[in-house]
């Protein structure tokens, strides 16, 4: 299948936007909890989810966001969900961690690598109720490293059974270096399992659907797993107001918040040798060090690079913005807005 890029700029739009939006509202206080968005996976997540077909299947990690407003769910539900409403997709159950939508085959946990099995048995059953349909799982390379994670590697080899793994590698497992923790390429231990491995800029939305789809159609075939190996970034760091990138981004600005309390605690009399002490700081020291600041990581915003390849029609890329901010808007109003039944019932 061909990339019409026209219609994968709108969708990477379209999620960029809605999760802009999660994030206003929970800035306001509006969404309780941890927010892990997908900002800067818009790419990886479309050069995949588009080309799935109904009666495939999705087995998504924290970030399930992008591929469940790509799949088609209702974006009014995912918002209602996300502020903990009834009416939303899971009844306000599942929060933005923890969604399923049968109708798309479409699940999301917060269990890292999870996915891997979710994947490996919706391909199973893929192979006995679905001939020709596959599924994708989505994990970071932090998952990898998860012992149900391998062991769906090993299975879908032995099985044959039709898997696209995509890992989302943005070197960091939160405030950890993954090159501290990862022994090894990951494209290497996949293919020691006899699949397929492939690494792809995650940020070139053209070079994942050219994997991607090469992938899929051998998965449909018959062929067996595929492993996509796609680099990214995450704009907003691990979670909304993740210390390390504001750290590494304005270190003056958050000093008081800091610096000032890991010298007070240096300082103080009792607790561990200096020595030990030391160390602690130098190793604090060296992760800030290696920690991305977010210029770096705006360098390589997926929607820039897509944006670049379609400015010799400004026109139409003006109206395609428009309506997609347009559009965002009308789903906050309308997720904002009393169920019916609420007003009068408050009066």
């Amino acid at each position: 299948m061909n990339i019409d890029l026209w219609l994968v700029y709108r969708q990477m739009l379209r999620s960029r936007l809605f999760e802009e939006a999660v994030m206003v509202l929970w800035e306001r206080g509006l969404i309780s909890g941890e927010m892990h968005l997908g900002t800067g996976e818009e790419a990886i997540m479309a050069g995949v989810v588009l080309q799935v077909q109904d009666g495939d299947a999705l087995a998504l990690d924290h970030r399930g966001t992008a591929a469940l407003l790509m799949r088609g769910v209702d974006p009014v539900q995912l918002l209602k969900e996300f502020l903990g409403q009834p009416e939303g997709l899971c009844h306000g159950m599942g929060g933005h961690m923890h969604l399923f939508a049968p109708e798309f085959l479409a699940a999301s946990s917060g269990i890292v690598g999870s996915s891997g099995p979710a994947a490996a048995g919706f391909a199973l059953a893929s192979q006995y109720l679905r001939a020709g349909r596959v599924a994708v799982a989505f994990f970071g390379e932090g998952a990898a490293n998860q012992g149900m994670l391998l062991e769906s590697l090993n299975l879908a080899v032995a099985w044959q059974l039709p898997v696209l793994f995509v890992c989302k590698d943005n070197q960091w497992e939160i405030t950890t270096p993954g090159a501290s923790v990862t022994g090894g390429i990951l494209t290497e231990r996949a293919r020691g399992f006899g699949m397929p491995a492939v690494d792809v800029d995650g940020s070139d939305v053209e070079a994942v659907w050219a994997a991607a789809g090469d992938a899929i159609q051998r998965a449909r075939q018959g062929e067996g797993p595929t492993f996509l190996h796609a680099s990214c970034v995450h704009l907003q760091g691990h979670f909304l107001g993740d210390q390390l990138l504001r750290i590494a981004s304005n270190p003056l600005r958050e000093l008081d918040s800091t610096t000032v309390p890991m010298i007070k605690a240096f300082l103080r009399r009792k607790g561990a040798p200096v020595n030990e002490r030391l160390r602690s700081v130098s190793r604090i020291m060296a992760t800030i060090s290696q920690a991305p600041t977010l210029r770096s990581i705006q360098d390589r915003d997926p929607l820039v690079f897509a944006r670049l390849k379609l400015v010799s029609a400004p026109a139409r890329l003006q109206q395609i913005e428009d309506e997609i901010s347009t559009e965002i808007q009308s789903y906050v109003e309308t997720a904002l807005s009393p169920a019916p039944g609420e007003e009068s019932s408050s009066l």
